[in-house]
């Protein structure tokens, strides 16, 4: 279709390409080969009627970026032209360096700016409860490490170690008032004391109720044993929940209360089942018709304070070595001997209660079996203190099932047919005494535990929310 009536209407392209050369006359109001290319604009000399720029003045190259008279008279007498020159004077145009580039350069630079994000700032929306929860760096550190960030990992965010890195996140998290500073080691007035007394009551009330059992006889004797096990339960209660051995966790004493018991009784019940007994109740003595073992429970009981001065040793130690740690294996390879040197004390004042009581006591001390549930329960309640129940409570339940399965087979070997199930503890018992039992089974726990504590508590995630205050409620 043609005419003057046509002009007015809009025209579309009828090339394969984009614009044809109708298409882009209609729009600039030339012809597309009147206009210069971006190659021949470059490349042109001053013709006619042009003029060159000057000195100071600049003109434009083939990629459309304004030369600068520099780079001209660089390229005049053949001198490279250093990357700073360009850099400098693609900065000194008045548009700035945005308004100098080409659409293709800042299409790359747009996509450049896409491509490098703000990793720190990624992390911390990943882990927003934990920056905004947290009252100082080293809780950041400690919940990093927890979620399996290590110092390699924090090297990818340009830092050199995890607590550079949460020092960061916990700058960059915005805070309406500051909080106030968690104190270093303050303790209430008075706190101390009442954990210690907390922690030497167990002591107290089972030489208590180890006396009033030498010294009545008969109905007194069971009054005595009932209302004295009662006590020392309710005692262990309350110094569990105070000081240094309390746990941010309720957790089931029924396994404990289980170990204790066997401590107590079960070295006699073995005895006599393997005699054909028992024939009558415990009268709550040593030479009875099933013996009472009371040495080693009362060095146990007796052993509370100490393990609380141990528990609190540690964490006071680990603390203050994770304030001043830069590392997370700094902190782990200086937290592991506080760790083994605790246990280590622990272990040498529960030989030295056990010797006291078994003299006094005229019983045998029973080292073995004493000395292997002292172990597991210490590892336990400084597992569960630091945050990690579930462990201690699989072993110290595992433990109480196998030492009750040991009393199990060798009552259902008496069955016909079924004498093969007590050949293993009748073996066990024959080469290592009655004691063998309980000490293979709590040694096997307290190494299973040990060997936990060590990879667990000595990271900082067991530490950061523990810090000395707390263990003194």
């Amino acid at each position: 279709m043609s005419g003057l009536g046509e002009l007015d209407r809009p025209e579309t392209p009828r090339s394969p390409g984009a614009w044809d050369e109708r298409s882009r006359r209609s729009l600039t109001g030339r012809p597309l080969a009147d206009r210069p290319s971006a190659v021949d604009a470059g490349a042109r000399e001053p013709g006619a009627g042009e003029r060159e720029p000057g000195r100071g003045e600049r003109e434009t190259g083939a990629v459309g970026r304004p030369v600068d008279a520099r780079e001209r008279e660089a390229s005049a007498v053949g001198r490279p032209v250093d990357a700073g020159e360009r850099e400098a004077s693609a900065w000194a145009s008045p548009g700035g360096r945005q308004a100098s580039a080409p659409p293709g350069g800042r299409q790359a630079s747009a996509r450049t700016r896409r491509g490098v994000a703000d990793p720190v700032k990624a992390l911390m929306h990943r882990h927003r409860d934990l920056c905004e929860r947290a009252v100082d760096p080293l809780e950041i550190a400690a919940g990093l490490e927890a979620h399996g960030v290590t110092d390699r990992t924090a090297a990818r965010f340009r830092h050199r170690d995890v607590f550079s890195l949460a020092e960061e996140m916990y700058a960059r998290v915005p805070r309406d008032t500051e909080p106030a500073p968690r104190p270093a080691e303050p303790s209430p007035p008075g706190a101390a004391a009442t954990w210690i007394v907390y922690a030497l009551l167990p002591g107290v009330l089972c030489a208590a109720t180890v006396a009033g059992l030498r010294l009545t006889e008969g109905r007194p004797r069971v009054i005595t044993a009932a209302v004295g096990a009662l006590a020392l339960a309710l005692a262990l209660r309350a110094a569990l929940r105070r000081g240094p051995l309390s746990a941010p966790v309720r957790t089931s004493g029924t396994w404990t209360c289980w170990l204790i018991g066997y401590a107590l009784l079960g070295d006699g019940l073995l005895r006599t089942a393997l005699a054909g007994g028992p024939d009558a109740l415990p009268d709550g003595t040593a030479d009875g018709a099933w013996p009472v073992t009371a040495a080693p429970v009362l060095a146990l009981a007796l052993s509370c304070a100490p393990a609380a001065g141990c528990a609190y040793l540690f964490a006071v130690r680990a603390r203050r070595r994770l304030t001043a740690s830069r590392g997370l294996a700094d902190f782990s390879a200086s937290v592991r001997p506080l760790l083994l040197g605790a246990f280590a004390l622990y272990t040498g004042v529960l030989i030295a209660l056990l010797t006291i009581t078994g003299a006094v006591l005229d019983e045998p001390a029973a080292h073995p079996q004493a000395l292997t549930l002292g172990a597991l329960l210490l590892l336990a309640r400084l597992l569960t203190v630091h945050g990690h129940a579930h462990a201690a409570t699989l072993v110290l339940t595992v433990t109480a099932a196998a030492e009750g399965a040991a009393l199990a087979t060798l009552f259902a070997g008496r069955l016909p047919g079924c004498g093969f199930l007590a050949v293993p503890v009748e073996t066990l018992v024959a080469v290592c005494g009655p004691a063998g039992v309980p000490a293979v089974a709590c040694g096997i726990g307290a190494l299973t535990l040990l060997v936990h504590a060590s990879r667990r508590l000595t990271r900082a995630s067991a530490h950061a929310g523990t810090p000395s205050s707390e263990g003194l409620r």
